[in-house]
């Protein structure tokens, strides 16, 4: 018996088989329990494709500076002990149990990381991977923060347990014990990237607490926890604290030492004997190019952030972060006003301009 294929057979045999699909979705036959594991071949076919995907489109999608070369990268440890450990385990440090029952478990790093290119580790944190639990990491914009977890990513096949815990903060947060309003584990979560002294661990990307103002402080992280400040790292770090820890937090920093006026000397900060041009930006500013003085919103008794002694490196890098939004902006919104101004420093006046801030102590 010979039967003669036709397109309308095909179609209907093509129906056929999706509605016999349908009804099998629709039985609930197919167990999605994570506990009954994936079939072998299911297994190797998920993840054969998903590192083709990794592949070919980290190609085009990653910067061609994936991954930091400079700093401890305390920061990304700090992030990735509260965050990421408790899934992918780290050294000295086994992943939870109950998390490695995830279907597919979260993989070792320390073995894990060196299957990957520094531009594929880029990928994967930025956009995470779908039907997986590794979530779309990184915040917006914040490129800068990716590449330091690229780099200690890379770091942690040879790291020992003893550099773990000293670049992820155990050792500073593990003794405080006065944290009068605030839960021991409050705070040593920020003690372990900002330091005990709040002075940020001498870090390049971290600013320095101590002094600063108790209600820009509080203010920074509840924009922090509701988005409207981006960082991945403290997005996470502020999201899971009350109104009233943010208060007490900001009260803690703000009480001790640090940057503004009577900042000590020999801190390395450079003096207000700068870049002549850096000072006119910060008494008068350049109003042929309508850039305001810094000192109008940032000088003594106004509600702006101080930033006399607060650490170069971390000034810079933030307008240059809002320099690059790339944007289209509404100046007559509070949250853009910065975005506006840096746009407005000239380039090359940025490093001089955030060395002059930093030792400003008038």
């Amino acid at each position: 018996m010979t039967i003669r294929l036709t397109w309308k057979r095909a179609g209907a045999a093509l129906l056929g088989i999706v509605l016999a699909a349908l009804l099998f979705a629709w039985s609930g036959i197919f167990n999605i329990a994570a506990s009954s594991g994936h079939w072998a071949v299911t297994e190797w076919f998920l993840h054969w494709t998903m590192r083709n995907s990794v592949k070919t489109h980290s190609f085009f999608d990653s910067p061609k500076d994936p991954i930091a070369t400079d700093g401890q990268l305390v920061s990304a440890a700090g992030h990735f002990a509260a965050a990421c450990a408790t899934c992918h385990g780290a050294p000295g440090q086994r992943p939870s149990p109950v998390m490695q029952k995830a279907m597919p478990p979260a993989p070792d790093l320390s073995v894990n990381a060196a299957q990957w290119t520094d531009g594929q580790l880029f990928y994967i944190l930025r956009h995470g991977v779908k039907y997986s639990g590794m979530p779309a990491w990184g915040a917006e914009g914040r490129d800068d923060e990716i590449r330091r977890m690229v780099a200690f990513v890379r770091r942690l096949p040879g790291m020992t347990p003893a550099r773990y815990r000293a670049l992820a903060g155990e050792a500073q947060g593990a003794g405080i014990t006065d944290v009068r309003a605030l839960g021991s584990n409050v705070l040593a979560g920020c003690v372990a990237c900002h330091g005990e002294d709040g002075r940020g661990r001498g870090q390049p990307d971290i600013p320095v607490l101590g002094g600063q103002r108790a209600g820009y402080l509080e203010a920074a992280l509840a924009a922090y926890a509701d988005g409207r400040r981006a960082s991945a790292v403290m997005g996470n770090a502020a999201a899971v604290l009350t109104p009233a820890e943010r208060r007490a937090l900001a009260r803690h920093f703000a009480a001790m030492p640090g940057i503004g006026p009577g900042i000590e000397p020999g801190t390395g900060q450079a003096t207000p004997q700068g870049d002549p041009r850096a000072r006119v930006i910060v008494e008068r500013g350049l109003p042929e190019r309508q850039l305001p003085a810094c000192a109008s919103c940032h000088g003594a008794g106004k509600p702006q952030p101080v930033l006399a002694g607060q650490r170069a490196t971390y000034i810079a890098a933030r307008l240059r972060y809002w320099k690059g939004d790339g944007k289209e902006i509404d100046a007559r919104l509070p949250q853009n006003v910065m975005p506006v101004i840096a746009r407005r420093i000239p380039e090359e006046l940025i490093d001089p301009l955030a060395r002059y801030l930093a030792g400003n102590t008038r």
